[in-house]
């Protein structure tokens, strides 16, 4: 196992030219107010309004991988968006798809769009 994650670094590290890291992600998502996937709520509600936008991101098949997996956290009804997308297409794209299900007062949008290499 070992042997395996030493290897997926140092391909990782061939491919973008350096180490994966996303230290800077975890500190913002320890930050005070941070919305993160644990804050997801259990009613049903909650669950059902998570699962549609879910469902609809899914269905737009010219979307990034990052799109598709971005976080959808939904409490008391109110939707937050988080996670990096690949353009200001993809970011709008999925908070409007939020906002048809959510209702634009029940949704906060804090995707990023990831920096152009």
């Amino acid at each position: 196992m070992k042997v395996l994650v030493t290897l997926v670094m140092a391909l990782t590290l061939q491919v973008s030219g350096q180490p994966p890291d996303n230290s800077k992600v975890n500190q913002r998502d320890r930050s005070e107010g941070a919305v993160t996937a644990d804050q997801q709520g259990n009613s049903k509600e909650d669950v059902n309004r998570t699962a549609a936008i879910r469902k609809s991101i899914g269905q737009q098949k010219d979307m990034s991988t990052c799109a598709q997996n971005v976080k959808i956290v939904t409490l008391n009804n109110h939707v937050t968006l988080r996670g990096p997308v690949r353009d200001q297409r993809e970011h709008d794209l999925i908070g409007k798809l939020a906002v048809d299900i959510a209702g634009v007062a029940n949704v906060k949008n804090e995707l990023e769009v990831a920096p152009t290499k």
